[in-house]
């Protein structure tokens, strides 16, 4: 049997004044309606940083700064995605344009968010827990 090949993702942990950036996924895609750091597929031949900096752009009107240590690589569970977590710092005030919604939330608030697979297991890993 093929092994599928994995597409990575970058997921950018955004902190500001203690609270961290989250947007709603549409409800027609995947995960939809629930909670996710965002960002989006790396393309071919495309860098961690680079791919942030057009997925944040596009998705949020956001200039990345600066892509920090990845916190944690999820696979997402029956899909190929691998989810890398990154320190990012963005400049800018974030717009919706792929999300429903999108929210700061302080570290404590995370845990009771109805939060897509990878984005629980990544909280839980923040927090110090299991998800």
């Amino acid at each position: 049997m093929d092994e599928q090949p994995t597409v990575p993702v970058v997921a950018a942990v955004i902190r500001r004044n203690d609270r961290y950036l989250l947007g709603r996924r549409p409800a027609a895609k995947r995960h939809g309606g629930l909670w996710e750091f965002p960002g989006g597929k790396v393309l071919e031949g495309e860098s961690r940083l680079e791919a942030a900096r057009r997925e944040l752009a596009e998705e949020l009107d956001l200039a990345v700064v600066s892509l920090g240590d990845l916190l944690l690589s999820v696979h997402d569970e029956g899909s190929p995605f691998v989810i890398e977590f990154f320190e990012t710092v963005a400049e800018g005030t974030p717009v919706a344009h792929e999300h429903s919604e999108l929210a700061w939330f302080a570290a404590p608030e995370l845990r009771s968010l109805a939060l897509a697979p990878a984005d629980a297991r990544f909280v839980a890993h923040l927090s110090g827990g299991s998800p």
